[in-house]
């Protein structure tokens, strides 16, 4: 049966459940105090907000740490760019190696798929616009936060889309896709790519909507890529819906986009580019792929020419191999693309180039590289966007002295 305790066990009880009591007081006090600054903020916050006369009982949200506020760096007077693929971005650990590659030289921007030519869409989506099409395909999960991590750095991060070339879309939707005439089936280019129908108004809407999503993610500029007519493949058999090529040119339809592009994204404000062939500059016909300077330039805040020295045919302006010439083929480029723009009463600060880091047609060092950007310089420009699928980059050509 149960004894009770002698007066002096009553004594140590006592002792006992005072310094115990005393020991759980001060856990707790330093369980408080192991709060961060921001986290004691939000639940003195939410504790003032209650008021004394109301009690209320807190949920679990209420002590989580706030959501990234977006937010959009303006334009830098000298845009100094550099790709990062979808794949390096969404792995913490690559883009982190490639951004400490990176510290200390003149980069100031990124460029970063929003959608590829899969016609994937590598970004979180919240449009059901969009959604509906489960055309997302999220490599960079943390998109929004990733893209504020940047702004943090002091980069400015433009967004890559590519429109008309969509393998994905045109899947799903191929009553939107360029059709063949013979069998009516999905007309593929050579590489088996499959386009989407340049003169569907359904398909502007879609990629409008997908520039209006990532602007609203924190992206800063958007780079509309692929606005053209394909280039290879049966051609002849291509049908489009809305298209005759017998009564409108293939100028005046991708015209047409444009005009729409700029009048149904500029209540936003978000500034905008386009990637035209880099002998958009020189030729005065269209290439056959509906792009001109002057239907071009007019509806985006920046134009930009593919200046790939390598991409150049042999024999362009007698070289025998343009890729082994890249000061000559962006300087007389840049020089003829100024002509035009200006010729059109605009600025010659809309024409900003890609140029070439990587090795086609020869192997690219850093005088290569140094020297394309030497050639804009020597246009009277500054600025400039750099390709490398691969994102390996030659580091030493841009060092803060180039500037």
């Amino acid at each position: 049966m149960d004894q009770p305790l002698p007066p002096r066990h009553h004594t140590l009880t006592l002792l006992a459940i005072v310094l115990g009591f005393f020991v759980f007081a001060l856990i707790a006090f330093s369980s408080f105090l192991s709060i961060d600054a921001e986290g004691r903020d939000n639940l003195l916050a939410n504790s003032s907000s209650l008021g004394a006369s109301s009690p209320q009982t807190l949920s679990a949200t209420d002590f989580s740490f706030p959501k990234v506020v977006v937010s959009h760096k303006k334009t830098p007077e000298s845009v100094k760019a550099i790709y990062m693929s979808s794949w390096v971005a969404g792995s913490k650990e690559a883009r982190e190696k490639m951004l400490k590659r990176i510290e200390g030289t003149n980069i100031n921007s990124i460029v970063l798929d929003i959608k590829d030519t899969s016609g994937k869409i590598v970004i979180k989506l919240n449009s059901p616009a969009l959604v509906k099409y489960q055309s997302e395909e999220s490599r960079v999960s943390d998109i929004t936060e990733f893209v504020d991590d940047l702004h943090q750095r002091g980069y400015y991060v433009i967004g890559h889309i590519a429109v008309f070339q969509d393998n994905y879309l045109t899947r799903v939707r191929p009553d939107l896709s360029m059709r063949r005439q013979d069998n009516n089936e999905i007309w593929r280019d050579a590489k088996g790519m499959a386009w989407l129908d340049v003169s569907q108004q359904e398909v502007w809407d879609y990629n409008i909507a997908l520039a209006r999503e990532a602007y609203s993610a924190g992206f800063d500029e958007l780079n509309f890529d692929y606005v053209r007519f394909p280039t290879d493949g049966d051609i002849s058999q291509i049908r489009y819906r809305n298209y005759d090529p017998n009564k409108e040119t293939r100028v005046e339809a991708l015209r047409k986009f444009f005009v729409y592009l700029h009048d149904n994204i500029q209540d936003i404000g978000v500034p905008t580019s386009a990637n035209v062939f880099g002998m958009v500059t020189t030729n005065d016909d269209d290439l056959g792929i509906g792009q001109v300077i002057a239907n071009v330039a007019p509806y985006v805040d920046y134009i930009a020419p593919m200046l790939y020295p390598s991409h150049y045919p042999k024999g362009w302006n007698g070289f025998k191999n343009p890729a082994t010439v890249p000061y000559k083929v962006v300087k007389i480029s840049m020089d003829s693309g100024i002509k035009k723009i200006e010729a059109l009463g605009l600025s010659k600060n809309k024409l900003r180039p890609w140029l070439q880091d990587f090795d086609l047609g020869a192997t690219y060092t850093a005088e290569m590289v140094r020297a394309q950007h030497e050639a804009v310089s020597d246009a009277g420009l500054n600025s400039w966007m750099m390709w490398d699928a691969t994102n390996k980059y030659t580091l030493s050509a841009y060092q803060k002295e180039d500037n």
